[in-house]
């Protein structure tokens, strides 16, 4: 029998990882529009969460490209 949701390829994966990223991203932007001038605990406590999803969404996209062959040398400073 034919499947009718064939796996994923690595790209699309990435793509899909990538579009997470960029969701998350303008989360976080969204909310940097909407902060008051002073923020208070639950807007901390807000960019704290967003911030998070933003970086696990970062990982992620990154884990996806590295399966992908995108792995790229590291970039940090020695």
């Amino acid at each position: 029998m034919t499947d009718l949701y064939p796996a994923a390829d690595q790209r699309e994966l990435l793509r899909q990882a990538a579009a997470a990223h960029t969701a998350a991203a303008a989360d976080v932007e969204a909310f940097l529009r909407r902060l008051p001038e002073v923020p208070g605990p639950a807007d901390v406590t807000e960019y704290a969460t967003l911030l998070s999803r933003e970086e696990r969404a970062r990982a992620d996209r990154q884990a996806a490209a590295d399966a992908a062959g995108l792995e790229l040398p590291s970039m940090e400073s020695e």
